[in-house]
């Protein structure tokens, strides 16, 4: 990220015509070509600042960023979800400091802080000059702030203490900054921000999915979390009570007609411009994406990488409504909305049918009818090209009912946004809070509405899993943090959250809660786990059971960083 004032004018050339469309429509602004342009020539109007500002924003419309960064590392650490295909090191936590995805994440990141570092004397120069009405330049400095903190709040989570690059100007060369004393800037930021942004339900539509003054607040408690002021993130947190709510039912969290709903913070937009076609490479081109695809049992889409851990399946008490809206089994319907509306469930989709059309096995049910569930129970779907996946996926990520499969070596793009911060965690995260600062009946309370939603009524006063990992039954939860956590697991997993919220929870949480869930050894070889349910011979498909090691919790500082900035150190363990 090495830049001299010359450098700085070329960055905001090349970057301050890339922009998003952040709106319900998805489509209040425009791209303009401003190469070579200088700052003073080129800020001249509301727009050109507008468009600067969107550019922070664009750094996040980034698949490589989002899915095999952040989302990778919220689940893959987990055990409730695994790869498969290249990025299988993610199974055994043995991911290297030269795998692809981190610089991607690592550069996105940095490109976005330096145009978030950039954008502010822009700001404060054209508002001086008439430019941009105070109002405008009061919103424009607000996001900003919100995504430079938004930013270091993933890269502190993820690495752990990373440069803290807060001028325009740089030569590159900054050491690393301590985990805490990220997080104290990404709170001082975010409220900043919070002072800066309206509320939601103060943007006009065309602009909803800027950030807003809910969001600062809501990422202000969670990285005061990271520093163990748990009576601050109280505060924060309660000042989004009757600003946010639960939707009543959970199915429609994710669903795509809900997207930037009553209970979303923040979520990056995504959408659908005309025809899009295969470009070869990894961009998320035409700001569309294939993160969703990633999940989808190659069955239907002939692409999905990633696939469910059965003991997650298992571990969802009876009743739990999240169960089939966030893991889909052998036998197991689809239960999106969407999907039912449009496709009729699984049997409307191409690859289905034009394979029972063809007679394969795979597409038909027990009774020889067109499947309509994810595999059977005699036959699960274990993937097309070498079986190696266990017959369960991730059903979070199959809401979008725009997304049809294909049938060739194609990805399938799709405009689902993705949530990085929804009410429900708040009010888990808080019942944390309650629990480290001693109301145990505060948490409670807070735990009793994120589960009575999951069971669309009255949840069950004993809290446990289902069945453990082999099937067996499981205790009752009696310890408050264990039960904060075990709803961590079940209202976020195949979300952005699940591993940074175990990981905050203290030193060896994290490694302890795996164990828990799924008596982890300390072998780094894949094992199958004891047949726990309907799918007894998949169980023996791809799975790992293997301890989180000492430090891997934090990812590695990305090699080609490493190499470009010689005062990085390397986490501990790589």
């Amino acid at each position: 990220m090495k830049m001299n004032k010359n450098k700085l004018t070329l960055l905001l050339a090349l970057f301050v015509g890339a922009v998003i469309l952040v709106a319900c429509k998805k489509s209040f602004l425009t791209q303009t070509n401003r190469f070579g342009a200088t700052p003073d020539a080129t800020f001249q109007k509301p727009g050109d600042v507008v468009a600067l500002v969107n550019s922070i924003y664009d750094t996040y419309q980034n698949s490589d960023l989002l899915k095999k960064s952040i989302w990778y590392y919220a689940n893959f650490q987990t055990h409730d979800w695994f790869n498969y295909g290249a990025d299988i090191a993610w199974n055994y936590y043995a991911i290297p400091a030269d795998f692809g995805a981190l610089p991607a994440f690592w550069n996105n990141a940095y490109i976005g802080i330096a145009r978030a570092n950039a954008a502010f004397p822009i700001i404060e120069k054209t508002k001086a000059s008439g430019i941009l009405t105070d109002a405008l330049a009061q919103r424009l400095q607000g996001e900003a702030y919100f995504l430079r903190a938004m930013t270091y709040y993933y890269l502190a989570g993820s690495f752990g203490g990373v440069p803290l690059e807060l001028n325009s100007v740089t030569d590159g060369l900054t050491p690393r900054s301590s985990q805490d004393s990220v997080f104290r800037q990404v709170v001082a930021d975010m409220d900043k921000a919070a002072s800066l942004l309206p509320w939601k339900a103060d943007l006009p539509a065309s602009e909803l999915g800027r950030a807003t003054k809910g969001a600062a607040i809501g990422f202000k408690g969670m990285a005061q979390m990271w520093l163990k002021d748990y009576a601050g993130a109280i505060a924060s947190f309660n000042q989004l009570d009757g600003k946010y709510s639960l939707l009543p039912n959970f199915a429609d969290v994710h669903e795509f007609d809900h997207q930037n709903n009553d209970e979303s913070l923040f979520e990056i937009q995504f959408f659908v411009s005309g025809s899009q076609s295969w470009d070869g490479g990894w961009q998320a081109g035409g700001e569309i994406a294939w993160i969703d695809d990633f999940s989808w049992p190659e069955e239907v889409s002939n692409f999905g990488y990633d696939y469910g851990n059965p003991g997650l399946w298992l571990s969802y008490q009876p009743g739990d409504k999240r169960k089939g809206l966030t893991i889909i089994g052998p036998g197991d319907a689809i239960q999106s909305p969407g999907i039912i509306a449009k496709w009729g469930g699984i049997k409307g989709y191409p690859l289905v049918q034009s394979g029972f059309a063809a007679g394969t096995a795979r597409y038909k049910d027990d009774a020889n009818n067109i499947i309509n569930t994810c595999g059977t129970v005699t036959r699960p779907w274990y993937g097309v090209s070498d079986q190696k996946r266990t017959g369960y996926y991730c059903a979070k990520k199959w809401r979008d009912p725009n997304l049809t499969g294909n049938s060739g070596s194609q990805v399938i793009f799709g405009s689902q946004n993705q949530i990085l911060l929804r009410y429900a965690e708040i009010l888990l995260s808080r019942a944390e809070c309650k629990v480290r600062t001693n109301d145990i009946a505060g948490a409670m309370a807070d735990l009793k509405k994120v589960r009575d939603r999951a069971w669309g009524g009255v949840a069950p006063a004993v809290m446990q899993d289902g069945a453990k990992y082999d099937g067996t039954p499981a205790a009752p939860i009696t310890d408050p943090l264990q039960m904060v956590l075990s709803e961590y697991r079940h209202e976020l997993t195949g979300e952005y959250s699940l591993f940074y919220d175990l990981r905050r929870a203290g030193p060896g949480v994290a490694a302890a809660f795996i164990q828990a869930a799924y008596g982890t050894n300390n072998t780094t070889t894949p094992q199958a786990n004891p047949a726990p349910g309907p799918s007894n011979d998949g169980l023996a498909h791809g799975l790992f059971r293997t301890s989180l090691p000492p430090n891997r919790d934090l990812l590695p500082i990305p090699q080609i960083a490493r190499s470009l900035n010689p005062n990085l150190t390397q986490n501990t363990g790589y």
